[in-house]
Formats: C-alpha cells, structure tokens, sequence
C-alpha cells in the first residue's frame, strides 16, 4: 500500500479512538495518558504494567476498556498463597471414566487484570511468563492458546513493599509500558467526587467496538511509516541507555544495566499505534520522546549509586532524552 493510499485508510479508520475514549470518559475522570496507553497497547497486543498508589483508578480503567470491547475479562487478586493451577487452571480427574480433563482457568480471557502483581510468589509470577510472551498455555502434556486478542494489564503498589515479591527483570521487559499513574488535579477530583459519592450503582462503559475493528487496526498499524531517521533516533536512545558515557559521563554510574533490545522493537511499534490513533501513517520524533519513558523506565536498572542517591529511573531517561540529539 503506497503512502497516499495508507493516510486514507488510517484517515477512515482511527476514529473509533475517539468514540472509545468519550464512552471511558463517561466513567473514567482524566488520566488521559493513561487511556491513550491502554489504547496502544490494544492496538499493539502489548503488556502493560500500571504503577500507582492505591484509590487512583488503575483497576476502573482497565474494566472500562473491557466493557467498551465486547471482550472476555478476568480479575485476578494476586496473592501470597496463589498457585499456578489458580491462574491456568489444572487437569481434572473423572471417576465416571477414569481418565483427566483439562479444566481452564481464568487466564482464558482477552483482557486479563492481575491486580497488584507483586504479590504473587515466583512460581505464579513464571507460569504468567510463558502466557506473556508465547500466548499459550500448558496443562499436563497438552499446550492450549490463548484467545486474541489477549492482554495483561497489571496493577503494582510502589509504596506498601511488604509481603510482596520484586517481578524479575525478564518479566519486567514483556511489558510493553511500565505506566506510573500520578493523582488527580483538584478540577478533577471535584468531578470525581460528584460522580462517585453515591452508593448507588455506577456508571459502566458500554460497547463501542469490536474485536475484528481491533484486529483490522493492527495490520494498518504494522504499516505506518518511519523514517530511516526517526529509526536510527529510536535505536541510539536505547543504545545510550547502554552506553550512557557516550552522551554523558555522570551517567555511567547510575545505570547497572541498560535496555535491551526488546525495547527497541516496543518503542518502534507504540510509537507506529500513537501515530494511527492520530490520524497519522507516520511517526514523528515527537512520538518518540513522549512514549520513550513508558518504554524505558521498567528496563533501566539504576545503580545502587543511584538509588542512594534517590535518582529514579525516570530521571536517567529524561537525561538520556536531553541529551540525544533529535532528527
């Protein structure tokens, strides 16, 4: 498809956007960055991780964009004594034939939230890894895969760290965003408050796509253009995670160990679905620096200089940004 072409397809299909963003609206108050991050990683079958204090919305966000979809949805309370089997499900024994039958589990949706992820122990945490990364699950002898589309989007507490378990560096980088989500502005708790000081029922999202709008999306997606620029921008911000000396030598002993080559490809492909959900059938280096720290700041590991020092990782990556030169 040459690029005219392209512009006009993505021109009559982005504006389902726009719909499901007033339909959340009616339910969600602000966070609008967090919305337009569910939005691309809908659009880019990727993870997301929410990280935010608790009361801020992350779990209603999440169920508003199930109810806009037409999609099966899952809430997971992660916990100490979770086991695998609570998750994938297990093998049944039947004593009416005397043979075993897979029983499913819950992870047999399209949108899966695991709330508060961390508490799982490292057994639950590896078996949500290979449903993450190779969308399939194993039970017995027998591999099943899951639906699509099928995403994770799971919620952390950064501040309450007892009984919890850190999510190892390899699951971390599966996630497409690591999303921090902030407090409201007063305007908008204000509004929260009239809308949510009852106890009465309230208000849920209504469906305003479907999955095959969703699926048809992805492949126009695949096909917005970057310019070999923008590419090489992308490429040398993740490198200089790596190499931070060579943009800036006070750098160097803030990062243990820098992004891999996941975030590359990620940001590429986020950045290629900010684009479709604007409109656009090409990426700007604006795209890029706006979408770089939800990218990167679950894929930087600081120092322990760093952490003594109280640099977020959030800090090295504005510096990386600062520091590199944009096309």
């Amino acid at each position: 498809m040459d690029h005219e072409a392209l512009s006009a397809e993505v021109e009559s299909q982005y504006k389902w956007v726009e719909s499901l963003k007033q339909e959340m609206g009616r339910v969600l108050v602000g966070q609008s960055s967090l919305v337009d991050r569910l939005i691309i990683g809908l659009l880019t079958n990727g993870h997301i991780l929410l990280e935010g204090v608790p009361g801020l919305a992350k779990t209603l966000a999440i169920k508003s964009l199930a109810g806009c979809m037409e999609a099966d949805f899952a809430r997971l309370q992660f916990t100490p004594d979770l086991l695998p089997a609570d998750l994938l499900g297990t093998m049944i024994y039947s004593p009416e034939n005397g043979e075993f039958s897979a029983k499913l589990g819950p992870i047999f949706s399209n949108l899966i939230l695991a709330d508060e992820i961390n508490r799982a122990p490292a057994k639950v945490q590896s078996a949500l890894l290979e449903a993450m990364q190779e969308r399939q699950v194993t039970i017995g002898d027998t591999t099943y895969p899951l639906p699509d589309p099928f995403l994770v989007l799971a919620t952390q507490n950064p501040i309450d760290q007892e009984g919890t378990y850190t999510l190892p560096e390899a699951q971390l980088d599966r996630f497409l965003f690591k999303v921090t989500v902030d407090y409201p502005s007063k305007q908008e708790e204000l509004t929260i408050l009239d809308r949510m000081a009852t106890s009465g029922k309230i208000s849920e999202t209504k469906p305003v796509i479907d999955r095959e709008i969703v699926s048809k999306c992805r492949k126009l997606v695949n096909q917005i253009y970057i310019d070999p620029a923008v590419r090489e921008y992308i490429v040398e911000l993740v490198h200089n995670t790596r190499n931070p000396s060579n943009i800036d030598p006070a750098l160097t002993p803030l990062i243990r160990s820098g992004a891999s080559p996941r975030a590359t490809i990620n940001l590429a492909l986020a950045t290629k679905a900010r684009a479709f959900t604007q409109g656009r059938a090409f990426v700007t280096p604006q795209d890029v620096k706006d979408l770089a720290p939800d990218v990167l700041r679950h894929r930087i590991l600081p120092s322990y200089e760093a952490e003594a020092e109280d640099i977020s990782t959030d800090v090295i990556v504005e510096r990386i940004l600062q520091k590199t030169i944009v096309p």
